[in-house]
Formats: C-alpha cells, sequence, structure tokens
C-alpha cells in the first residue's frame, strides 16, 4: 500500500488531534456558518435514535417511536414536519432517496423518490431563441424548473410495505404545529433575509414569508400554516393519491403553469402517473467494510465508491488527518470522481451506464495510479477515464449546476431498522412557487443546460419522463451484513464531498460520530480547492497551495447526521451547521 508520494516539506498540522469539547445546545449554533465549533453533541442510547436538522423534526420522529411505531413510521413524521419548519430545503413538493435496512429481513433496498420530469419538456427547455443555455436563476425561478415531486408517494409507498403505525396518525405532530403554529427558526430568518427579491415575485410565498411592508419572518416569530395542516390532513384521510390528483394536483399544475414569465409544462397526467422505484444498492467495499448507497440517478453512490477505490490505495491513516498529504490524495481522488460523473452519470432507466466499470478495482487502481507523482494533478490530466462497458456508447461532458440547499435525516429504532434518506426542493426555495401550504421544487435544474458536447449527446440532458442526476448520498455501512453507520448530508454537489470526508474519518483515522459530521470541510470538486472558512481547515490553505493548488476558502455549510450502532447501543450526533438534533430513548 502507498502511503503518497510526497517530493518536498511533509506539512503536518494538529487539526484535529486534540480532544474536543462539547458543542453547546443546537438552538444555540448560527444558522449560517457554523466558525470556530470543534466537536458536535454526542448522544448514546440504548434503545433508538433519530437524527434530522430541527429538533422539532427529530422530537417527531421520537414520539412515533416511542409510542409503538417503527422507523418507517417515524420517516413520515420527520419529513412532514421538515417540511413545515424547514421548508427552503424539502417538503411534499419535492423528491427524496431512501436507503432502508429492513431488519426483519435482513436485506438493504433503496427507494427512488426523485422526480421526474414532465411528459411534455423537451431537451430545449433551458435553451433560449437563440439555443443557448439560459442563466440559472432564469431558469430556477417559475414554473419552468418544477418536477413532477416524488416524497408523498414514496411515504405512502414505503410505509405501506415496511410501516407499523396508523398512516393518518403519523401526520398529527407536523399537523398540530401547522395549525397552532411554531417558532420561526434563526436559519431560517436569515435565508428568508439573504433571499431578496426571488421568493417575493409571486403571491405565495410573498404573502407567507414576509409581513405586509415586506419584511421578512425574524427569528422567534410565531409562524402558522393553516393551508398545510389542510394539506397534511387530506393526505392523513386519503392516502398520496389526494396530493397526485383531485383538489391539490389541480392547484399545482395551475401554479406551474401559470407561473408569471416563466411558465413550465407540468400536467396533471405527470402527477397522476407518478411512481416511486426500488433500486438495488450501489455497494462498494472499503476497508472490509461494505458502503452502501443510492446508484443513479443519483450520482453519490458511485462517486463515493471511486473515491474511496481510488483512496484505498494509499496509506491515508497512517499519514492522518494532519498531513497535507492526505489531502492531496482526497481532492484528487474527488476530481477523478467528478471527471467520470459529469460524462457517465444520469437516470439509469434511459441510458445505458458503466456502473460496474466505474467501480472495477483495477479500473480505479490505474486512477489511483495518476496520483502518484506527489504533487496535485495539473488540470489535462483530469478527465473521464475509459472504465468497460456492458454497452458501447459514449458521452459528452455534462453542464449542470447544483446549488445547496437540502436535508438529510437518520432512523434507527427498537427492532433495528434502519433509516437513512435525503430529502429535498433543489435549491433554497426550489422554484419559489408555492401552493396549498408548501413550496415546489426546481429540480429540472438538475439536467444539464446542454443537450450535446459538441456532437456527442449529454447523459444527463432533459428528456420527458426521466430523472434528473442528482447529488444526494444517503449511506448505510455494513460489517459483515449488519448495518454499522447511517450517515448523508445536504449540500449539492459538496454532498459528495461531505460524505466522503466523512466516511475517511470514521473507518480509516477512528473518530467517533461527533467528529465526523463536524470536522473542518476541505473539498476539490473542479480544480479549485474549498475549504471551510473560520475553522482550522484554513491552516491548510498555505500548505496546499505550496503543492500547487488554487485555494478558496468559503462558507460550507453540510448537515450531516450519523447514527453508529454498536453491540453497546446506538451513539448519533448532528451537524453543529445547522440546527439539528439527534433524539433517542
Amino acid at each position: 500500500m502507498r502511503t503518497g508520494l510526497f517530493s518536498g516539506v511533509v506539512f503536518s498540522l494538529v487539526l484535529w488531534a486534540a480532544p474536543l469539547p462539547a458543542q453547546q445546545a443546537s438552538d444555540t449554533v448560527a444558522p449560517e456558518r457554523a466558525t470556530g465549533f470543534t466537536a458536535a453533541k454526542r448522544v448514546e442510547t440504548r434503545g433508538f435514535m433519530v437524527a434530522a436538522a430541527n429538533p422539532l423534526a427529530a422530537e417527531a420522529g421520537r414520539e412515533i417511536i416511542a409510542n409503538g411505531g417503527n422507523a418507517i413510521d417515524a420517516m413520515v413524521a420527520v419529513q412532514t414536519v421538515l417540511g413545515l419548519v424547514e421548508p427552503q430545503s424539502s417538503g411534499l413538493g419535492g423528491g427524496s432517496f431512501l436507503v432502508y435496512y429492513d431488519a426483519g429481513s435482513a436485506k438493504l433496498t433503496t427507494f427512488d423518490g426523485r422526480e421526474t420530469a414532465p411528459m411534455e419538456a423537451t431537451p430545449k427547455l433551458f435553451l433560449d431563441a437563440q439555443g443557448q443555455p439560459l442563466k440559472f436563476m432564469d431558469a430556477v425561478v417559475g414554473g419552468r424548473s418544477v418536477g413532477t415531486p416524488g416524497t408523498v408517494r414514496l411515504l405512502e409507498d414505503v410505509h405501506k410495505r415496511y410501516g407499523k403505525a396508523e398512516w393518518a396518525s403519523l401526520f398529527r405532530p407536523a399537523e398540530k404545529l401547522a395549525a397552532e403554529g411554531f417558532s420561526v427558526s434563526p436559519r431560517l430568518a436569515s435565508l428568508l433575509a439573504a433571499e431578496g427579491e426571488r421568493l417575493k415575485k409571486y403571491d405565495g410565498p410573498r404573502g407567507y414569508f414576509y409581513d405586509a411592508a415586506g419584511a421578512p419572518l425574524k427569528a422567534g416569530m410565531t409562524l402558522k400554516n393553516p393551508d398545510y395542516a389542510d394539506t397534511l390532513k387530506a393526505i392523513a384521510s386519503g392516502g398520496a393519491d389526494a396530493f397526485y390528483k383531485g383538489p391539490i394536483a389541480e392547484a399545482i399544475v395551475k401554479t406551474v403553469r401559470e407561473a408569471t414569465g416563466n411558465p413550465g409544462v407540468l400536467s396533471l397526467t405527470d402527477l397522476a402517473n407518478y411512481r416511486i422505484k426500488e433500486r438495488e444498492a450501489v455497494c462498494f467495499n472499503y476497508r472490509a467494510l461494505d458502503v452502501c448507497g443510492m446508484g443513479p440517478p443519483s450520482s453519490g453512490a458511485v462517486a463515493i465508491g471511486q473515491m474511496l477505490g481510488v483512496i484505498e490505495n494509499f496509506d491515508v491513516k497512517a499519514l492522518g488527518p494532519q498531513n497535507v498529504e492526505s489531502w492531496r490524495i482526497i481532492g484528487d481522488a474527488q476530481r477523478l470522481a467528478f471527471a467520470d460523473r459529469e460524462r457517465y452519470l444520469a437516470d439509469a432507466d434511459f441510458t445505458p451506464l458503466p456502473i460496474k466499470g466505474l467501480l472495477k478495482k483495477d479500473y480505479l487502481g490505474k486512477r489511483a495510479n495518476l496520483l502518484d507523482g506527489g504533487k496535485p494533478l495539473a488540470a489535462d490530466a483530469v478527465k473521464a477515464g475509459e472504465p468497460e462497458w456492458d454497452h458501447a456508447l459514449l458521452f459528452g461532458r455534462d453542464g449542470a449546476i447544483e446549488l445547496p440547499s437540502t436535508s438529510h435525516f437518520v432512523i434507527v429504532d427498537k427492532e433495528g431498522n434502519v433509516v437513512s434518506m435525503t430529502t429535498t426542493i433543489e435549491s433554497g426555495f426550489g422554484s419559489r412557487l408555492m401552493t396549498n401550504g408548501f413550496l415546489l421544487n426546481n429540480e429540472l435544474t438538475d439536467f444539464s443546460f446542454k443537450t450535446h458536447d459538441g456532437s456527442l449527446p449529454v447523459a444527463n440532458r432533459v428528456e420527458p419522463g426521466k430523472r434528473p442526476r442528482s447529488s444526494m448520498s444517503p449511506t448505510i455501512v455494513m460489517k459483515e451484513g449488519k448495518p454499522l453507520l447511517a450517515i448523508g448530508s445536504p449540500g449539492g454537489s459538496q454532498i459528495i464531498g461531505y460524505v466522503a470526508q466523512a466516511l475517511i474519518a470514521y473507518i480509516d483515522w477512528g473518530m467517533p460520530v461527533e467528529q465526523i459530521v463536524a470536522q473542518p470541510h476541505l473539498i476539490n470538486r473542479f480544480g479549485t480547492y474549498d475549504i471551510e472558512a473560520g475553522t482550522d481547515a484554513e491552516k491548510l490553505a498555505e500548505p496546499l497551495k505550496a503543492l500547487g493548488y488554487e485555494v478558496k476558502a468559503g462558507e460550507m455549510n453540510s448537515g450531516l447526521h450519523a447514527i453508529e450502532i454498536t453491540a453497546n447501543g446506538l451513539a448519533g450526533s448532528a451537524d453543529p451547521r445547522r440546527e439539528g438534533a439527534a433524539v433517542g430513548h
């Protein structure tokens, strides 16, 4: 095993080695930029646990399990509360990926509740009259970007298969909060203040999130959402069909197709025909553990598997987290994974993909050989590889953009069932359209705006009924066939780096869950090394520059939530950068 061949001075910085103090209570963490933090709160229990991005959502899940429900029942309650108290990130108008371990059958599987492109969508959806890609926010705001929501159907279908509690009872926590009101969180208030005029463009969000004078809601104000309560009541009594057919569906379509200045093409037929898909988990063996996640249309599990498959050729454990050489290896492994990602990954139902070839050990060994020079890879050396194909087909490079939003939660119940779910409406506040008390997604902007790269088609181009590629990476780590760690994060295309870094810290560097969710971030997707401003990661800026990297410090607002399952019970933690909590019994 290679330890990394670095010619020159080896920089070794004490970033993570010292014992870490406990985090303050989650509601005191700065909502937009958690700097100077060193650890998150560790929660331990022998019973069950829920970790989510808002304490109200985590408590709703805890309540469901405490009253006899299981992890899938709690999933419904957590998601419906998140859609109310954290509406900018996820909700009924969006989509989700679920990685689920069922203790009864000892089976790991995944469910794809990703949004789909309307049947009237064409590859030219995001091109202007001259055939050029639209500016990103011009495409986002309005109906053009709205895909067929998948989350509600996922909740119902998976509950029918695995749930224990009465369906209607799972909506009561969110119904009560919506009807009686909840306290606006600092994070939501700060995002509203930063949103500017985009959210005011349409009547629904303007009337809900701003006062009569146009001022955004302030932290601590009580916010009620009777329309959301009514929507939840309808779904509770009528199931998912109450959302995908009838008055709610009609209101969604009307809102999308009549959006002033940027109407969309979503139809009642799109909603009525939406189906989730159960897919086989994509697993990759790393250091004798199986790291399992969501396959295409998610790029998460494949990209993380590729990164780990390259890194496994180096002894990053011996190098340690303080050594800049570790970050050279990790950063360039990520760059190679992203080069493959933008060329080869899309909705597997529409496009043959070389998944097996991308994850083959010998292919990743060859990719690892590129890192042997001891210096950062030159820009022209970071390009898609040539994996083995099950089908002969060549694709061009992608042009998709993903903004950091989304939410992630993890649940382990008393029976040992495990939920790892990432859920989203895409960018903050989605399309900025609102109906029936919830925001609608802008998920279609996760497609590539361009259809071809020269003469080659882009795999992730818009097509009717297709699911856009995603970076969402809900993950369950398995040891000898049993779940060991459930983890995931929001964060746009940075999700892949956040989750991979946490896995390396957990598996290679032996960090506990409260440290892997709070460690300073360093990510390199496209050549520039992004480091988390205001944290000890900035101490690596000069060593990385000395190696030859361009370095940029900025906010890196992950939302990692993790639960570890051991013989002694459960240990969980919530990312201190957000307002989440891990709660158990």
